[in-house]
């Protein structure tokens, strides 16, 4: 029987952890060299808070409760919109490393398998980060208050990047399985558009057809939505973010072992 000590141990597990921040950086610093791209992404989700606040503002309000301005009850709904959108970069950005040949020379590496994609979702968490801030900034310069304190705030902003970072693996899946980039954006929409519009982020669930609230109040995107809302507005909180964090466990459960086992099938 092989023992190992504390020290291989440890060495084992820092050995991978240690590639995929490596590999993040290596992304973050494409960020850099072409800021058009983090420009780009932050141009949607502006878009999305001006529409929403002035275009249906006037419509959705009068459904809320009483007291319950709508700007506060759609900002935490874009901070969910933008971090599922985001995630869809590394679709994009795993299948274009796949076209470019780069997976090959990672392949050639003296490194972890799981560091290509916990490298790219951890890039993409740092972006989210960025984003995030400036909404939160756009969002107070159009009237959204906090109204249950600072901690409760940065908590919902944590619980929206824990699950911008658990969409990120489902669509790590997608960019490894269809393996071009502009296929990858093609098929991460399906997916999108459901979870974001027949959900809670932008309009109460109540105001949905009765078929369709049925699956908008039990999916993950109304899940994240209300806890952040909860967490941003005051009242009971902790079933709220239970199910939130349930839901990003289970997502990366599912999605992080399938990810690393469509890499290895795919170089």
């Amino acid at each position: 029987m092989t023992v190992i000590d504390a020290g291989q141990l440890g060495a084992r597990i820092a050995a991978p952890v240690r590639d995929g921040l490596a590999v993040a950086w290596r992304n973050l610093i494409a960020l850099r060299r072409v800021p058009r791209l983090l420009i780009f992404s932050t141009i949607q989700p502006l878009v999305f808070v001006l529409m929403f606040r002035y275009v249906f503002g006037g419509v959705v309000g009068p459904a809320l409760p009483p007291g319950v301005d709508y700007v506060d009850f759609l900002i935490p709904g874009i901070f969910v919109q933008t971090a599922v959108f985001g995630s869809m970069n590394t679709a994009i950005g795993l299948a274009t490393d796949m076209q470019t040949g780069l997976m090959e020379r990672f392949r050639s590496l003296p490194m972890a398998r799981s560091a290509v994609l916990s490298g790219r979702t951890t890039a993409d968490l740092a972006r989210n980060v960025f984003v995030v801030a400036l909404m939160t900034a756009v969002g107070f310069a159009l009237g959204f208050r906090i109204h249950a304190g600072v901690p409760a705030f940065l908590g919902g902003v944590l619980l929206v990047l824990a699950f911008g970072f658990a969409m990120s693996w489902i669509f790590a899946v997608v960019g490894m399985a269809v393996g071009d980039p502009e296929t990858a954006q093609a098929a991460a929409f399906p997916v999108l558009a459901p979870l974001v519009f027949a959900s809670s982020a932008f309009v109460p669930v109540s105001t949905m057809p009765g078929w369709l609230q049925a699956f908008a109040n039990h999916q993950p995107v109304s899940k994240t939505a209300e806890a952040v809302r909860v967490l941003v507005l005051g009242g009971p909180a902790t079933s709220a973010v239970w199910q939130a964090l349930a839901w990003d466990a289970g997502i990366v459960a599912v999605f992080a072992p399938l990810g690393v086992w469509f890499y290895r099938r795919a170089v």
